[in-house]
Parts: structure tokens; sequence; C-alpha cells
């Protein structure tokens, strides 16, 4: 038998390789052809390793369909604009074009330094003080490709206060003494594992207010997650006077 009828033999399948590694959501389909598989999951499973470009396999060049579409131009920061160096070119280029060729061949010899310095701390507080930071960069690791920048940004965005609408859809009847509908599975679950130590009324904080009430009743804050000898499951103390820290061990009456 051949070398190469040997290693298609040999050779896993991708449903075979993915019941015997860690991780088999990063098993791709030309991976069984490796000449070891499993190690080279293995590589690919460790944090913050740097992907192969996916455009290898492919007979079609890198960004050939970007070929033939127009560049925007660039456009300056809003941070660089406010310093009023656009102005000042504009104001110097225009001074350019009025001048005859004689005054340019001039300027050209003895040119006039300086006319378009803008003041120092000015420069300082734009690029120190007030530079944002750009949008869409990319992570380490991460390889542009054609349509990056037509994707819609799907960060997670930090949230705000419940307008009353958005307090209906969710069935909290309108009213800021409502719970969240996703208390109570947080009082079965626990907080989200992502952020441990966010203090959730209700949860491991007391209630916002004296109108709210522990219960299954409709405007109800279900129940405070303690154990047998009432203990907070989540830390906190969900059982505080409403409206106080949480943190301490307040009395109930």
């Amino acid at each position: 038998i051949s070398k190469r009828k040997l290693r298609e033999l040999i050779r896993p399948t991708v449903a075979d390789l993915k019941r015997r590694v860690q991780r088999p959501d990063l098993v791709e389909a030309h991976d069984v052809t490796a000449a070891d598989p499993d190690f080279l999951i293995a590589l690919k499973a460790i944090p913050h390793t740097t992907p192969v470009p996916f455009h290898w396999g492919r007979k079609r060049k890198y960004l050939q369909g970007k070929r033939g579409l127009e560049k925007t131009l660039f456009k300056l920061p809003d941070f660089i604009i406010k310093t009023g160096i656009a102005n000042i070119r504009d104001t110097a280029m225009e001074e350019e074009e009025k001048q005859n060729a004689k005054q340019t061949n001039r300027g050209r010899v003895n040119p006039k330094m300086g006319s378009m310095d803008v003041d120092y701390k000015i420069l300082y507080e734009a690029f120190f003080k007030y530079q944002t930071k750009p949008k869409n960069l990319t992570s380490w690791g991460d390889l542009y490709y054609e349509g990056k920048e037509l994707e819609t940004n799907t960060d997670i965005k930090p949230g705000g206060t419940l307008s009353k609408s958005l307090q209906i859809a969710l069935g909290m009847g309108g009213s800021k003494n409502a719970p969240p509908p996703w208390l109570w599975n947080m009082q079965r679950y626990g907080p989200p594992p992502n952020h441990q130590r966010l203090k959730i009324p209700g949860l491991n904080a007391p209630l916002p207010n004296s109108n709210c009430q522990y219960g299954y009743h409709p405007g109800g804050w279900g129940k405070p997650p303690v154990d047998a000898y009432g203990r907070p499951l989540y830390g906190g103390n969900p059982l505080g006077r409403p409206g106080s820290g949480g943190d301490g061990d307040d009395e109930n009456d």
C-alpha cells in the first residue's frame, strides 16, 4: 500500500476530530489533513493565538473585490479640526492663488516661514487632552477582510434609564418601582458571570425604596436569594433597609 493510501486510511473525519478535542468549535474541514490534527487544534486553542489568514486556501487574490471601488477622502478628526489648522491652510492657499508668477517665484526663493504655525498649547491640548480613540480599530491578531467596514457594531453598550414605553414592553407596567423582568432568573441562577461584583437590587443589594416589596405578585421583587441560615447566596445584603448602601448589616424590623 502506498503512503498516500495509508494517510487517507488513518486520516480522521471531521466528526471524529471534533469528538476527541477540547475545543470542537475550532475544527475546520481542512484540519483533518494536517500531520497532527490534535496538536493543531491544541495550538489554535491557546489564548491570544493569531489565526492563519482565512484566504490562504482561496484561489481569489486578497482584496480583489475592492479593486475599482472609489476610495473615500480622508477626513480630519474633530479634535484636529478644532485647532483651526484647516482654516489657516485654506487661507494660505487662497493667498497663493492670488499671486502672480513673479510673486510665486519670489516666494520659492525666499519663502515666508511660520505662516501656518499653530499655538503650541492648542496643539498639546488637541492631542493629549481632547484626542478621541478612532473607531473600528482591529484587535490583536485580527485581519481585515472585504466588507468589514460595512458591518454593524455589536459591542455591548452600558445600560441606561429605561423609558416608559420600554418598561411597558418588558412587562414592568411603566412603574419605577417594578423590578426588571430578568431579576427572578438572576435570583435563581445568580448574577451575570462577567459582572459578579455588580450590585443588583433584590439580588445582592437592598431594594431601591420603601415602595418596593418582595413577592411574586404583580410588581413584586421575587424572593431574596438566601440559604437555610438566612445568609445571602451572592454576597451583599438584599435584606437591608430599602435605599441603603447594601453592604452593612442593617437590622430588619
